[in-house]
């Protein structure tokens, strides 16, 4: 009876240790949390990977408690990028002379393994979850699970799995996609990409990527329906790609759950859009990325830059009309090849167009955290919530840099655990 007792005094001494070691007070100078509340000398308590408690002032701590002191810095909640390509790995060591989209074809497992590169680079960027849109051979399946298994480090991935296009002749490169053609075709492959364990369906309703800026409708009207229908059957979403005007009508119309890049929309469609609450990413950086790397990166066609700046222009005046409008915004970077790491400077586009830091930030929280039917465990810093915690320098309410700008992140903590830590020797 004794040894019993000793035993189940024992078993709790362990239990109860290994609790208080996985309970974390974090101490920000300030905290943003993402729920509208500004705390000053905040302290947030994690157990496990959620976020406990936030308060204020010199409150006592759990005893036992790892106290992480990042007073001097001013917290947010870990910033979600809302449309990426993890898996496009640029290996330039190995391919220098080569552009990213011209590397020799590799084995999935390797994709996957290079792509960890991409993944710290977002961790980095304060950067904790991610959507990512299109990629080959399940590489982003394989990804998402492994990061979710804890087997590699890296941001929370929502994926889509392969792309559906319409068929055409393209390339070389040829694109990622799986090519159809028709209703039929369109809900076969629909079904087919959720079977596959995505999270999400993506449909390329037009043309345009890369150095191609034309806008050329590709699915019908129908066909993006039919799309859409089998997504919302099987408790999917859905995320339509259009450069263009017509696509992103049809887009809409068709119930789209979210519409990326869409450029040159009438105030009708901006309308329908805002009315209809479907989430707009319009991913203006990442052709301002494409025009740093036209020449020394990617290669692009004589005139491309040219072109580029046009549309940027064009995307930009659009997604100030849409935001005036009252759509629902959230960051997307579109982050492929060397763009990892500058995930967020779309903040600095949205500010220019008008919104508040306040409101900027909020395209990087707490809306794509509804986008991603996450409100409840992501977006803020709160209890019950994950604990998906960024600390930058300087106050991101004040100058959105300190969150858009990659070397203002000194600190990243996802679901709990320190994934970053830039703040030794500081």
């Amino acid at each position: 009876m004794r040894t019993a007792r000793l035993l189940a005094v024992l078993l709790l001494l362990a239990t109860s240790s290994t609790v208080l070691a996985e309970t974390k007070a974090i101490k920000f100078g300030k905290l943003v949390d993402g729920t509208g509340g500004v705390i000053t000398n905040a302290v947030v308590i994690v157990e496990d990977d959620r976020v406990k408690s936030v308060t204020s002032g010199n409150v006592p701590t759990p005893s036992g408690a790892e106290v992480i002191d990042l007073s001097r810095y001013t917290g947010i909640p870990g910033l979600i990028d809302g449309h990426t390509h993890m898996t496009y790995f640029w290996d330039a060591d190995r391919n220098p002379n080569t552009a990213p989209r011209d590397q020799p074809p590799r084995f999935p497992a390797v994709t996957v393994f290079l792509a960890q590169e991409n993944a710290r680079k977002a961790l980095e960027a304060g950067v904790t979850t991610i959507r990512d849109l299109n990629a080959a051979d399940g590489n982003d399946l394989a990804m998402r699970d492994l990061i979710n298994m804890g087997k590699m480090v890296g941001p929370r991935m929502f994926v889509s799995g392969t792309g559906i296009r319409i068929t055409r002749s393209l390339g070389p490169p040829v694109p990622v996609g799986i090519m159809v053609d028709g209703v039929d075709a369109v809900m076969r492959a629909a079904r087919q990409v959720i079977a596959s364990g995505a999270d999400w369906v993506k449909v390329y309703g037009s043309t345009g990527g890369f150095d191609d800026l034309t806008q050329f409708q590709t699915f019908t009207f129908d066909e993006m329906k039919a799309a859409v229908d089998v997504a919302h059957a099987l408790g999917k979403k859905i995320a339509i790609h259009s450069y263009g005007p017509a696509g992103a009508r049809d887009a809409i119309r068709a119930g789209a759950d979210s519409l990326e890049h869409a450029t040159d929309m009438d105030d009708q469609t901006i309308a329908e859009m805002v009315k209809r609450r479907i989430f707009y990413v319009p991913t203006i950086d990442h052709n301002q990325y494409y025009v740093e790397n036209a020449d020394t990166v990617h290669r692009f066609p004589p005139g491309t830059k040219e072109r580029l700046l046009d549309y940027i222009r064009r995307n930009f005046e659009t997604a100030r009309k849409a935001f005036k409008a009252g759509a629902r915004m959230v960051v997307g970077s579109d982050a492929v090849y060397n763009g990892w790491g500058l995930n967020m400077r779309e903040l600095d586009w949205f500010v220019k167009m008008g919104m508040t830091p306040a409101q900027a930030l909020k395209t990087a929280t707490t809306e794509p955290a509804a986008m991603l039917g996450m409100d409840k465990s992501l977006g803020a810093v709160a209890p019950g919530f994950l604990a998906d915690i960024v600390a930058v320098e300087g106050d991101p309410l004040t100058n959105i840099t300190a969150a858009s700008n990659r070397d203002n992140v000194r600190w990243v903590m996802k679901a709990g655990r320190v994934v970053v830590d830039k703040t030794k020797g500081r």
